[in-house]
């Protein structure tokens, strides 16, 4: 018998070869095609470890008619690892082992599903191709039901591996993702959904649509901060040393960690530091004084995110319509503070009441706007009518010391600025992590000039969160008495800062605010502050990938 020839007349040149479970993710959607292979996104979730569970099980009870191989045929273009494979009569079978359940046609007949057809197919064909063989058929035991189904091997069945091939090489050449699937059933199962964010695609088109939540539960892993100078971070094992002076010496299971934030003179080691980067942990640094410092990007893959960025950002017009929404969020959000305060007092404030109006007038004016300039005059505006009113929400009964009188930025000459400094930095790393987490550049905004430490894209997007996640939650603690005057402020000179039990009480409470729940005004599902912050930076990539809209609506009511 003469082995199956596989060459690909339009191959001209040397290609990188494909793994055949990424057909199987061809079949199953394209666009989770492409973000696995292009983007190089990969979201593990509970099925996921389910079916390397069932994997590794089965390998403790193969005999010995059973074997795993790995092979790789540039001729045909593929590669991969077979399930099992068991030689009968000299017929070489590949298995599959899938942990679901069988497809059913209309006779209640056990078939297999499209996408798995076509990995077993493909795997006939590595092993025609690699080995210079010819087989017959590939097998799939769907372990839900206890079922085996045969899928035989033809001139069709090669065909459709051969197409596959030449669709997947096509897919990986172009920078713009495939649609969204059109069967929505396809999206509650799949691992990467959370990235995808198919609902939120679907309701961009169409404002009518309900959309389920996708986006992955609330983090439950801990954010670790170091706030004390002179603390080392090691690792030991799959676990994070924490070593404080004249403390015992603490450790931490990577696995319940998020993010790592070194304040103040604290230090890490670089073998922490891979250990934290190889498992998608981010590394934060806030100076002793609360200035955000920078963070340890460690992101590989994905450029084609940011090449799509750079294109989208570096249109003008593009940056203004983006620019208008974040002012008008930011700027919206204000007012509504100021509102929330005036509906509580005994006694109006005039002052209040004439900065809410005032207010209202100025917002109007954002769609006109024909410029970034005129923009930062129309945000200037607003803040200075939103700072020179807040104060206006201090209960009297408040310390003197903790009044102001408006806002000013480092170094803090009082110390409600101190508090909201620091509460700034904390939201620019949060905002930072999330756009790393997501892939985008930070470098790169499309309102903020570059200054400072300070990334633009990152200063762009901090402006939805200010209000919730700093300002309220400073003004509450101040009114609630939750701030000592002596103990948790340090006043040199003319400059303010916050003490180091100052700093551990505020991260406490930016903490605790972060795990509260928001209901998203478009997509009208619930979310915790902490995820939200990734949905936003994921939403604004949408804005030009023809599925946007639900940038920037994170507005008070």
């Amino acid at each position: 018998m003469h082995a199956i020839d596989y060459f690909l007349p339009n191959s001209t040149e040397k290609q990188e070869t494909l793994r055949i479970s990424s057909l199987h993710a061809l079949a199953y959607c394209p666009r989770l095609f492409y973000l696995e292979e292009v983007e190089e996104l990969y979201t593990q979730n509970a099925e996921v470890f389910a079916g390397r569970r069932l994997h590794t099980e089965l390998e403790k009870q193969e005999d010995e008619d059973w074997e795993d191989l790995y092979l790789e045929s540039e001729e045909l273009g593929l590669r991969g690892r077979v399930d099992a494979l068991r030689t009968r009569d000299g017929q070489t079978i590949p298995y599959e082992h899938k942990r679901g359940r069988c497809h059913r046609d209309e006779n209640k007949q056990p078939q297999a599903w499209d996408s798995d057809k076509l990995q077993i197919l493909a795997y006939c064909c590595l092993l025609e191709s690699a080995l210079g063989i010819v087989v017959s058929e590939g097998r799939i035991r769907y372990h839900a039901d206890n079922v085996l189904v045969t899928v035989p091997l033809d001139d069709e069945g090669r065909n459709a591996v051969r197409e596959a091939v030449e669709k997947a090489r096509s897919i990986r050449q172009s920078l713009h993702r495939p649609p969204v699937t059109e069967n929505e059933r396809l999206c509650a199962k799949c691992s990467l959904s959370p990235v995808c964010l198919p609902e939120e695609a679907r309701l961009s088109h169409d404002k009518e649509w309900q959309p389920i939540r996708l986006f992955p539960q609330d983090d439950d892993r801990q954010i670790l901060h170091i706030p004390e100078a002179g603390t080392a971070v090691g690792r030991t094992g799959e676990q994070l040393k924490i070593t404080r002076r004249n403390q015992p010496i603490e450790k931490v299971a990577i696995g319940q960690i998020e993010q790592v934030v070194l304040h103040s003179f604290s230090q890490i080691s670089t073998q922490a530091m891979h250990f934290c980067a190889g498992r998608g942990i981010g590394i934060h640094f806030i100076s002793g004084g609360g200035r955000y410092i920078g963070s340890f990007d460690s992101r590989q893959g994905s450029i084609q995110r940011r090449i799509r960025q750079y294109q989208a950002l570096s249109q003008p017009e593009t940056c203004l319509e983006l620019a208008r929404k974040l002012v008008s969020c930011r700027g919206g959000g204000q007012r509504k503070f100021l509102m929330r305060g005036l509906r509580g007092m005994k006694v109006k404030s005039a002052k209040l009441e004439r900065a809410i109006t005032q207010m209202k007038s100025i917002l109007k004016q954002i769609p006109k706007t024909a410029s970034i300039d005129s923009l930062l005059g129309v945000e200037g505006s607003l803040g200075a009518l939103y700072f020179g009113a807040l104060p206006c929400l201090i209960q009297p009964d408040v310390p003197p010391e903790l009044h102001f009188s408006g806002r000013n930025r480092r170094p803090p000459k009082d110390r409600f600025n101190a508090l909201l400094s620091f509460g700034y930095a904390l939201l620019i790393k949060d905002v930072i992590n999330a756009i790393l987490t997501v892939g985008l550049e930070s470098a790169l905004g499309f309102y903020h000039q570059p200054r400072s430490q300070a990334a633009p894209l990152a200063l762009d997007l901090m402006e939805i969160f200010r209000v919730p996640l700093v300002d309220m939650p400073v003004m509450a603690a101040v009114n609630r008495g939750q701030w000592d005057v002596a103990a948790d402020f340090e006043v040199r000179g003319s400059q303010v800062w916050l003490s180091d039990g100052g700093r551990r009480k505020f991260i406490g409470l930016y903490e605790q605010r972060k795990a509260e729940t928001w209901k998203h005004p478009a997509m009208g599902y619930s979310l915790t502050y902490r995820r939200l912050l990734e949905l936003e930076v994921r939403l604004l990539e949408k804005e030009w990938m023809g599925e946007g809209g639900l940038f920037a609506q994170l507005v008070l009511r």
